[in-house]
């Protein structure tokens, strides 16, 4: 039987209640039943009230569900645009939506900040030509983060008909939007929702559509199966265009259910209180110090922290106490660890992790 608690930002430590969910799933044979069913409608139906109501979201935006963020990426330059994005980089997940777009053969511009850096909104100029506007408020790779105060400042600043898409994948539900003041923003559920990896979530407002239905009518290919007006076609419906991950959406919408039970507001609460005590662990500690520099563009939900010590040989340590973390992405494995720090996580297990991250130093 495994034991373990992970702190690997995603997949990641389950929430709570998704044994028990599981358990409900298996024994009402949820794998088995039909995406064109009316128990699958209303699983689909719970899962986007639930979701509505743990965000606030406006009724002008609608909630499709596909099978990964990455995917989003591809639909979202299909869809959104015709010929020019302008995306912000600070790691290797917001690049790697830029590379998207030049691999669909867009004309992506891009204002790229140091790894692990956040942005000066007011050094970044977008074009007057870019439909798409990419803002990354969570840099799973880096632990950067973009203040949602910053995010709201795009909208004065980008040409009256772009849209923007703004990546929460690690830390929705966290963050507060304004969705009045973005017009997309999109997660996967093995992150802060606490289930297993399989499903992404596209939040999209009327503006979207219409450039959708606009490129459409003009004779532009926007993709295949996952259209914006397939997949609202089917929305509507309380259905997909396919078969999708059935189970990740039970799954959600009951998760979902529990924290709109514990409030958003608390939710937020407690990743503050425990974000805090990682980062002041962090600064006194002789072997671990914050990546990102600037406070601000600390992440809550995605902690990164430079080691001294080898990512594995800690990972070593804390697995004899059951315990995991992230090493660091790409070039910075072993030199960085990540630390998730998602709903899932209680401040119980918080505290022991850093309990025995402070036995490496002795």
């Amino acid at each position: 039987m495994n034991n373990k608690i992970y702190f690997t930002p995603g997949p990641s430590e389950l929430y709570h209640t998704v044994p028990q969910h599981m358990q409900e799933a298996m024994a009402q044979k949820i794998g088995s039943i039909s995406h064109r069913s009316k128990q699958f409608q209303e699983i689909f139906a719970r899962a986007e009230s639930g979701l509505r109501e743990l965000l606030q979201l406006p009724d002008e935006y609608e909630v499709f569900f596909v099978a990964s963020a990455t995917e989003i990426w591809e639909r979202a330059i299909q869809n959104n645009v015709r010929q020019e994005s302008f995306h912000l980089v600070n790691g290797s997940f917001s690049k790697r939506f830029y590379e998207t777009a030049k691999e669909l053969g867009r004309e992506a511009q891009v204002h790229e900040a140091p790894f692990g850096q956040g942005f000066d909104v007011e050094s970044i100029n977008v074009p007057e030509t870019a439909e798409l506007v990419a803002l990354i408020q969570n840099e799973t790779s880096s632990g950067a983060c973009m203040p949602v105060e910053d995010i709201n400042r795009f909208r004065e600043r980008v040409p009256a008909d772009a849209l923007i898409y703004v990546d929460a994948v690690s830390s929705l539900p966290y963050p507060a939007f304004d969705y009045a003041k973005v017009d997309s923003v999109y997660f996967s559920v093995q992150k802060c929702f606490g289930l297993p990896a399989g499903l992404g979530v596209w939040l999209v407002n009327d503006r979207c559509m219409a450039k959708a239905r606009e490129l459409q009518e003009s004779g532009l290919s926007i993709g295949s199966y996952h259209t914006l007006p397939a997949l609202l076609e089917k929305a509507l419906q309380s259905q997909t265009v396919e078969t999708p991950n059935v189970l990740n959406i039970y799954l959600l919408g009951k998760v979902l259910e529990d924290m709109n039970r514990k409030g958003v507001e608390t939710i937020r609460q407690e990743t503050e209180a425990k974000a805090a005590q990682i980062y002041t662990f962090l600064e006194q500690s002789n072997v671990f110090s914050p990546a990102v520099q600037q406070p601000q563009h600390r992440s809550k939900t995605t902690i990164v922290a430079n080691t001294t010590i080898p990512a594995s040989e800690v990972n070593k340590h804390l697995a004899k106490y059951d315990l995991q973390v992230g090493s660091g992405y790409g070039k910075y494995k072993e030199t960085q660890i990540r630390i998730a720090n998602f709903p899932a996580h209680s401040p119980e297990q918080v505290e022991q992790l850093l309990e025995k991250l402070g036995e490496v130093e002795r």
